[in-house]
């Protein structure tokens, strides 16, 4: 099952992320969060509403480059299991009580190392390990462990499932 694994907020650019049991979803972001407050670092250039990434990949650059980011230096809000975040990228998802689309993809850049305090976090954070970014489409609360159900598909996304499935 696809749900969330853990949900992080910072207050301010470049404040260490802090894990939260549950956040509410609002016009613009995660209530409090410093992109929703507009103090983000990209404020107000290059917003994500919400971001995404998978456990799997923070499992994979713990293993592959010794890099421990399961304290939330990746920068991302909310850290998913059991699911390819890409496959949400234009596809609209129930996370919680809360509505979601996924609109881009969110690549790592210097600044994530800089706040990391850890050389090669950027470079771990590539080759789709970055992440996505997602848009509130309806607002609801969002709380670790809470399932994360797909309700409308991309159909290039769809087309590749139904063909894996078939064994195309």
């Amino acid at each position: 099952m696809a749900h969330v694994e853990t949900v992080f907020l910072a207050r301010e650019n470049s404040a260490p992320m802090e894990e939260v049991d549950s956040v509410d979803a609002v016009d613009g972001g995660l209530s409090g969060d410093r992109y929703q407050t507009g103090r983000g670092y990209y404020s107000p250039y290059d917003v994500c509403e919400v971001t995404l990434i998978e456990g799997e990949a923070i499992d994979e650059i713990r293993e592959e480059f010794g890099i421990d980011l399961t304290d939330g230096r990746h920068r991302r809000n909310i850290v998913t299991r059991g699911v390819e975040v890409h496959d949400l990228l234009h596809t609209t998802f129930r996370v919680g009580d809360a509505l979601l689309r996924g609109t881009r993809p969110r690549p790592p850049c210097a600044h994530v190392e800089q706040v990391a305090g850890e050389e090669g976090v950027a470079r771990a954070l590539k080759n789709r390990r970055g992440g996505v970014c997602a848009d509130v489409v309806e607002p609801g609360t969002i709380r670790a462990g809470d399932e994360l159900k797909v309700v409308e598909e991309n159909p290039r996304t769809m087309g590749r499932k139904i063909a894996e499935r078939l064994g195309l």
